[in-house]
């Protein structure tokens, strides 16, 4: 029989201290003699201020590596008393993993050393975590376990080094020179993407006051109408289709910076809004039968600056509009961690001391890989 599943205890990870914008290509490197020309118009847009790397600023140096980012948000749960031996499932979630081979979360947990028990990983990019969260949830609710631990982290820093993009540009600089606007096509996410990492404890019953009622998690794809749009170690062909890495010879790997993360630009500012935000909340709207005046927060994962008035246009265009004072985001202070951008965000709102009983928070996580949407409803217990 199913029952209700909650978050009892939630906890985020940041590596290191903060990298303010001036001291980013510093701690990523310079790609190519030059510093970067799109850094400072793609910084003005997204509105980040501060963010986090698992990197040693003067050294240059890994100092964490995904697992580890993940492993160390899951031990802050131990912290808040949660015993970790007691738990019975553990499903992580990341973009990209340390190694190809094997999955992510058999490495954390390795890395946390607790007794045998049934272990997940999700792939994916932006909803890699909410999946893992939604396994652990359906675990727990279906009475299979009694507590489960869903955790996301993203090791962005691992492609944005210069390293990964030196080859490309010794081979474009004449390129560049006449079409500067492929320095930001390249260069777009280096600026844009960060390290960190969340965790959360589910179980049946609201041990801990307060608490969250996950009351539903509803995920959308919409590849049967978009190509991919942001993606590593392919090249995307004219026709939208995407070459992998094992079929592309080794130095043309290297040539084209096969594994750095790409993203077309004009594809994401194109449809993002309109697939993540606009159908998903329809069907949503349709499905669920929610009003926005029932909503007392909403945590939105956008990307960037730049598009939250998009976001709130594309609502409003669907008759859900949610007034500005409602919204809670951390992009500007934490910047933006992928999969794990949405449990960041719900820790530093968890403890602040503003949640009141009988609250509910809507949550939204959209994926441009190829273009996938999720929204998810809480209540404060």
């Amino acid at each position: 029989m199913s029952c209700d599943v909650y978050i009892t205890h939630t906890a985020s990870f940041l590596p290191n201290d903060p990298v303010d914008n001036d001291s980013m290509e510093l701690v990523l490197g310079q790609a190519g003699p030059k510093p970067s020309r799109a850094r400072k118009t793609i910084l003005r847009s997204n509105g980040i201020k501060t963010r986090y790397y698992a990197v040693d600023p003067e050294t240059r140096q890994f100092t964490h590596t995904n697992a580890q980012l993940a492993a160390e948000a899951i031990r802050g749960l131990k912290s808040n008393a949660l015993p970790l031996n007691e738990i019975d499932c553990l499903a992580c979630g990341t973009s990209m993993a340390d190694q190809l081979m094997p999955n992510h979360a058999v490495m954390v947990h390795g890395e946390l050393k607790i007794p045998a028990r049934e272990v997940i990983a999700t792939a994916g990019i932006c909803l890699a975590g909410i999946s893992a969260l939604k396994y652990a949830m359906m675990a727990v609710k279906s009475g299979e376990h009694k507590v489960a631990i869903a955790c996301a982290s993203d090791r962005s820093s691992m492609g944005m080094r210069a390293e990964n993009y030196n080859a490309e540009v010794a081979q474009m600089v004449e390129q560049l020179e006449t079409r500067p606007e492929l320095a930001f096509e390249k260069d777009f996410l280096r600026w844009m993407l960060s390290d960190g990492a969340g965790a959360f404890a589910l179980e049946a019953q609201p041990v801990t006051s307060p608490c969250l009622r996950i009351d539903w998690i509803d995920m959308f794809s919409y590849a049967d109408e978009m190509s991919a749009c942001m993606y590593a170690g392919a090249i995307k062909n004219p026709d939208g289709s995407l070459l992998g890495w094992q079929d592309i010879p080794q130095q043309e790997r290297e040539r084209q910076s096969v594994f750095a993360v790409k993203q077309d630009v004009k594809q994401l500012n194109e449809h993002v809004i309109h697939y993540t935000v606009g159908c998903a909340l329809q069907s949503i709207i349709k499905k669920r039968s929610i009003k926005p005046e029932e909503v007392d927060w909403f945590l939105p994962h956008y990307s960037s600056h730049f598009f939250r008035e998009k976001v709130a246009a594309e609502m409003a265009a669907v008759n859900f509009s949610i007034d500005e004072s409602r919204w809670f985001t951390n992009l500007y202070s934490k910047g933006n961690t992928g999969s794990a951008s949405i449990y960041i965000m719900i820790d530093e709102l968890f403890h602040s001391g503003k949640l009141k009983r009988g609250e509910r928070l809507l949550c939204y996580i959209p994926e441009s890989g190829r273009f996938s949407s999720s929204f998810m409803h809480l209540t404060v217990v």
